[in-house]
């Protein structure tokens, strides 16, 4: 037996999960008798929610470790800010493509198994990062590492969605967003910290040897898959069969064009403060610009928060609410104050953190079946919208300064209120239909 198959008195995983249609409220949901779920308050529940903790911060602290060295890289490697952008938009954007082959692979290899791996290999190339002297080995050693972590986002939604009960999935999912927002901020801060006292080499060295010990708690504390068995064998029509009919749901695409649009608008802010704040009249340095990104700890209340409304109130008005939060706190980033930029960011933070929490639970409860492919076509277009318009962003930054990003990713999280207004709409449709 693998590590991913059912034990013999465990039914088979079913493709028949029930939609949000068969669910008219969340309070009202009920568990299938075939699946063998982890109940909220129990030991097994507490194991998920802290491996998948583990594996939220080794992914997050990875990818945006060298976000607050970005105007380090342009001076160091005398590039341009939009050209030091590209540490983290190459990181995104491959790992945006890798998602979409994770989610196939994990359907052969294994949710536990491929989460694992990917999250080495990762580890190991962050080390390797610290001793690349060369601009462009760098960006190809981070593309590198971007690709090999697509094998842990689209499947931790997807194990969470296959293996936690319904009425608990809304605060397993905030757990699990709370660690990516975690190590988010761990990644950024101790990396900008460490650089300000040693260098920006030693800082992520030091990083990747911290998460390759969080891969291995993880996968000590993470258990075997109970509904969900493994499928010998790389079948591309089934995939992309799978990947087809997600994309035919009324609902599922909005989502996923919501995740790209307040992901991108989340970035691009977080890309190019730095810059701002080193300038005129700020003039911060790189240990203190390090330690704002601690305004994450609102993140993690706040996706904890949401995830448990969520359960109770419905997705729609949540994840909307959080989008209307991340706007305000852009507009507040206009303010000239220190204490309003700040403010303006911890405030874009929660809001941002409360609507992908939200989105990220809802993927999994729509998507009718192949949830590792529904989640998977949701983080793709997460991180392209990371990726694309954090790079965007930066001609912003050049062509208007902080008034013109500022615009740019206010109109992006317009554009995703609207989007959510849609998808709120048709939650109510749905629940109201006889079941």
């Amino acid at each position: 037996m693998t590590d991913e198959k059912a034990g013999p008195d465990l039914p088979p995983r079913s493709d028949t999960e029930p939609t949000v249609a068969a669910m008219p409220t969340p309070a009202a949901a009920t568990a299938r008798d075939d699946q063998n779920w982890v109940e909220p308050g129990t030991p097994a529940y507490r194991r998920v929610a802290m491996a998948l903790f583990l594996a939220g911060f080794a992914t997050f602290s990875l990818i945006y470790c060298v976000q607050p060295l970005l105007p380090a890289f342009a001076d160091d490697f005398a590039v341009s800010p939009t050209q030091s952008s590209l540490a983290l938009s190459l990181t995104t954007g491959f790992l945006a493509f890798s998602i979409l082959l994770a989610g196939a692979a994990s359907e052969a290899f294994g949710r536990r198994r491929l989460m694992f791996v990917s999250m080495c290999a990762a580890s190991v190339l962050n080390i390797a990062d610290a001793f690349i002297p060369n601009w462009h080995v760098l960006l190809v050693a981070r593309a590198l590492e971007g690709f090999v972590l697509g094998g842990v986002p689209a499947v931790a939604m997807a194990y969470l969605a296959e293996e936690i009960h319904p009425r608990g999935l809304g605060l397993a999912m905030g757990l699990y967003v709370g660690g990516t927002a975690f190590g988010g901020m761990a990644g950024r801060v101790g990396v900008g910290l460490l650089t300000e006292f040693s260098s920006w080499e030693v800082a992520l060295g030091v990083l990747g040897g911290l998460d390759l010990l969080a891969a291995i708690g993880f996968f000590i504390l993470l258990p075997p898959s109970r509904n969900f068995t493994t499928k010998p064998g790389f079948q591309l029509a089934y995939h992309i069969d799978a990947w087809a009919k997600h994309l035919r749901h009324p609902a599922l695409p909005f989502l996923f064009v919501t995740g790209a649009l307040s992901m991108g608008c989340f970035v691009t802010v977080y890309n190019y403060a730095g810059f701002r704040l080193v300038a005129d009249p700020y003039n911060l340095g790189q240990g203190e610009i390090s330690l704002i990104f601690m305004v994450y700890l609102f993140g993690i209340a706040a996706s904890s928060i949401a995830g448990g409304l969520a359960d109770k109130h419905g997705r729609g008005p949540v994840m909307a609410v959080g989008i209307l939060v991340a706007l305000t706190g852009v507009a507040l980033t206009l303010m000239g104050s220190i204490y309003g930029v700040i403010g303006g960011i911890i405030v874009l933070t929660s809001g941002f953190f409360m609507a992908h929490s939200v989105a990220s639970g809802w993927v999994g409860r729509m998507a009718k079946q192949s949830k590792g492919h529904a989640s998977s076509l949701y983080l793709l277009s997460y991180y392209l919208g990371s990726s694309v318009m954090g790079s965007i962003g930066g001609w912003f930054w050049t062509h208007g300064g902080w008034s013109a990003v500022a615009g740019f990713a206010g109109a992006l999280l317009v554009i995703a209120l609207l989007v959510s207004g849609h998808l709120w709409r048709y939650a109510r449709r749905v629940e109201t239909r006889p079941v």
